[in-house]
């Protein structure tokens, strides 16, 4: 293998790593007859999912997108007349706001986007489990062909 491909592989090591959990997941998913079996791979499947996304959104040497102003107070003292024997002072701020390069941030949408993705991720698997437990008290198995012929036979009879 050349330098400049293994290279590349390391650079983007957390894309691959994504690409193989995905196919894992699709794997699992597509070829495995138990259901808790394939919600693990769903659940690896979203894993992935979110693992890219949140590489993707990273950016090198970039900091969090704060706007920030730098306030330098000065005061500046008239001298007025004196009334009463009291000299009259002004006192004003000036605020520097630097300009915003929008290279030196990094943009949050996709991590935050993440966020909500595992919230509804874990709902899911929730619902899933659930939905398995009843599926196992009427049927009396997760294995997804023995629900199959237990439905066609049910059917038949009725």
């Amino acid at each position: 293998m050349s330098e400049i491909t293994s290279q590349y592989l390391i650079d983007h090591f957390n894309f691959w790593v994504a690409v193989v959990l995905m196919m894992i997941g699709l794997y699992a998913m597509i070829t495995k007859n138990n259901l808790i079996k394939k919600l693990i791979g769903m659940s690896i499947f979203q894993t992935a999912i979110i693992l890219f996304y949140v590489s993707a959104g990273v950016k090198e040497g970039a900091t969090i997108p704060i706007l920030e102003h730098h306030v330098a107070e000065t005061e500046q003292v008239e001298a007025g007349e004196h009334a009463e024997g009291h000299s009259t002072t002004k006192a004003s701020s000036s605020h520097e706001v630097h300009a915003i390069n929008p290279d030196d941030y990094s943009n949050p949408l996709p991590h935050v986007l993440m966020l909500t993705a595992i919230v509804v991720g874990v709902a899911t698997l929730g619902v899933a489990l659930a939905v398995s437990q009843v599926i196992y008290k009427n049927y009396g198995t997760l294995e997804e062909d023995e629900i199959l012929a237990k439905i066609k036979a049910a059917e038949n009879d009725g």
